[in-house]
């Protein structure tokens, strides 16, 4: 198997084909809730039974999204689709699509640096990834 390097200074971050300006760091997680089918009389699983996929993100902006901020902050606001283009210079490696998404919440901090960064925290109903 060979190794993916991707770069993030080329790579690519879209929110409803909207390239978000200012991206530090896409992080996201997958875990399949799962169930242990237990033998009777025996101290060992005998199979497992799959769940619910839950799809959970974090996205780091250099300053603030007005976009996302809208996003969070309307009541009506409808879920979004994000899509993570990741690049080795002009070659695309990896596309990554989160479906219905919806934001959780978000933080800001003011570093030292005098830099503000803004953490917007998501879910998403499915993701593929080609």
């Amino acid at each position: 198997m060979s190794l993916m390097v991707v770069s993030a200074a080329t790579s690519q971050v879209l929110i409803d084909g909207e390239e978000v300006k200012g991206v530090q760091s896409l992080e996201y997680k997958v875990k399949r809730r799962q169930v242990d089918i237990e033998g009777v009389g025996s101290a060992e699983r005998i199979g497992v039974a799959y769940a619910l996929l839950n799809v959970t993100g974090t996205l780091r902006i250099k300053s603030m999204s007005k976009m996302l901020d809208d996003k969070l902050l309307d009541p009506l606001s409808a879920p979004f689709n994000l899509v993570a283009i990741l690049m080795r210079g002009n070659e695309q490696i990896k596309k990554i699509s989160f479906h219905e998404c919806c934001l959780d919440d978000k933080s800001f901090e003011l570093t030292a640096e005098g830099v503000g960064l803004t953490t917007y925290n998501f879910t998403a109903t499915r993701i593929e990834e080609e």
